[in-house]
Order: C-alpha cells, then sequence, then structure tokens
C-alpha cells in the first residue's frame, strides 16, 4: 500500500485532499534537501533517501519521453470549455487544429453547443451529445446513450454522462465522456461525496461494458491520485507518461481532465494551449490492441 493512502479518509476527506496533489510533495522534498546540504547534515541526508526513493517511484516514470507513435494509435482531446467560454468557435477551432481522432467536451450550454458543432462539422462529422457532455469523432458513432451519473443529493435536471460506440479502422471501441459533481475545500476538509458517489456509478457502468475496449473521457474533478476515483481507476489504465496539470487554467496544479482505458494503453498525456475555459485541453495517446 502506497505511504499516502494510509492517510485517513473518514474525517474531512483528507486523503483525497492530499492525493490531489500529491506530485507537489516532491517540492517539498527539494526543499529539505538543500536545507541539508546549506547544513551540511550527511544524517538529514540519509534521511531524505526514503522520500526521494518513494516520489521517484510513484512519478518518476511521468516525466521520460512517451514512445514512438505506432500503427495503432488514437489521438484524442479532452476539454471542459466553460459554460461561461466567450469564444466558442475560437475554441472549437484551436481544438481541431490538433488534428485528434476524438474530441470530448464538457459543459456544452446553448447557444455556444450550436457553435461548437458546426465549427467542428468539416473535420469531424460525427458527434454525439447528451446533456452537456459531447463527442467528436472523424470515424462513425452508433448506439450513443445517456449514462446516469447523477448523485441522489441532485435534485434539477442533470445529465453529464453519455456512452457511444466508435467504429475505428482498428476495431469498435466504446467511449464514455463525463463529467462528474465538484468538489469543495472547506475549513472541514474536502467536500467530494457527490464526486465520490458519481464515479461509483460510472465505474459500475463500465464493468458492465459488453465491448472489449473502453475509453473514459471527461472532467471527474479528481486526479488519477485521488482515491475517491477507485472504482474507475481501479478497472482502466492511465497515462504512462505526462503529468499534464489542467486546472486552474491561470495557475495549473492538479490534472482533473482525465483520459483512461481498457485494454488499451494510454501512453501519453500533455496539455494544449489555453483556451477561453477555466481549464487546460488535454491531447492523449492511445495504442488500441
Amino acid at each position: 500500500m502506497a505511504f499516502h493512502r494510509k492517510v485517513p479518509n473518514s474525517a474531512g476527506h483528507l486523503g483525497s485532499l492530499l492525493e490531489a496533489f500529491l506530485p507537489w510533495l516532491g517540492l517539498v522534498v527539494v526543499v529539505l534537501l538543500v536545507l541539508a546540504l546549506l547544513r551540511r547534515s550527511a544524517t538529514a541526508l540519509v534521511a531524505l533517501l526514503l522520500p526521494v526513493a518513494t516520489w521517484t517511484h510513484l512519478f518518476g516514470g511521468m516525466l521520460l519521453p512517451g514512445a514512438e507513435p505506432g500503427p495503432h494509435d488514437l489521438v484524442v482531446v479532452q476539454h471542459n470549455v466553460s459554460d461561461e467560454n466567450t469564444d466558442p468557435a475560437g475554441t472549437a477551432r484551436a481544438l481541431a487544429d490538433t488534428g485528434p481522432d476524438l474530441i470530448a467536451l464538457e459543459e456544452l450550454v446553448p447557444p455556444a453547443l450550436a457553435v461548437y458543432a458546426q465549427t467542428l462539422a468539416p473535420d469531424y462529422p460525427y458527434r454525439a451529445v447528451r446533456g452537456t457532455v459531447g463527442l467528436w469523432s472523424k470515424y462513425p458513432l452508433t448506439g450513443d446513450r445517456l449514462v446516469d451519473i447523477k448523485p441522489q443529493g441532485i435534485a434539477d435536471v442533470w445529465s453529464r454522462g453519455l456512452r457511444t460506440v466508435v467504429h475505428t479502422p482498428h476495431g469498435d471501441i466504446a467511449v464514455y465522456v463525463a463529467h462528474l459533481p465538484s468538489v469543495r475545500v472547506r475549513a472541514s476538509g474536502l467536500a467530494s461525496s457527490q464526486r465520490d458517489e458519481s464515479a461509483g456509478l460510472l465505474g459500475k457502468a463500465i464493468a458492465a461494458e459488453d465491448l472489449k475496449t473502453v475509453l473514459l473521457l471527461g472532467d471527474l474533478n479528481g486526479t488519477v491520485d485521488d482515491r475517491g476515483l477507485t472504482p474507475l481507476t481501479s478497472r482502466m489504465n492511465t497515462a504512462q507518461r505526462g503529468f499534464a496539470f489542467s486546472f486552474p487554467a491561470a495557475f495549473p496544479t492538479a490534472r482533473i481532465d482525465q483520459v483512461m482505458a481498457r485494454s488499451a494503453a494510454v501512453r501519453q498525456i500533455r496539455t494544449l494551449p489555453r483556451t477561453g475555459s477555466d481549464h487546460l485541453p488535454v491531447t492523449a495517446r492511445l495504442t488500441l490492441g
């Protein structure tokens, strides 16, 4: 069990709060290392070997360069475009110009939805939209439907999950696009119960998926280290390379925009330039089969 899993989550979801910023603990180690060097303390340097080794084990691989693109690769873009985005056309063009095979978007609201549809249509003729989430594709889509991931505590109309099948040259893929509930940091800790409940519902839907290869794209309002997303991360592969901190766009500190896969490898993930959203877009390369 990783050391951070020993932090209890019963009181204020403190474990999840720590895990949301887990990679940044490396900066603490750097500060301690500098202090040890300034004090010329051999004991302190030896004591730092364990946290250095632990951080390297957990995150060192994310810094390595990705493998060369292969013939069975699929490139995807995931972006929460923000319901307050004042330039949906510019955002759509920026995403399309990167040339991915699939583009997943969240916080699609009228009339911006019509702008995204019109701008992306020339290069992405196939689309599936349910509620405020959507997928645009270069390949045909079939069987799109709503995925109910609404927590019990939300009474309003709330449609933030969809499932569709993408017919790629390398085989059919079940693609899920989701936007989990937001979390809030309060004096009492991390308020993430609704997010965790929604993640559980999404995890059950993916577990019941008949197609072998599954792709999940979405704003999950949590990092892959956050135990609140265990219903998803326990079933799916996450990125092998890249940190791709995506939120907030002004000063990204965590990647809450995720690309996960079953029966496929997420080789590398990285951010794209800022759009009119408070999130950065992320793009990932997957190897199928």
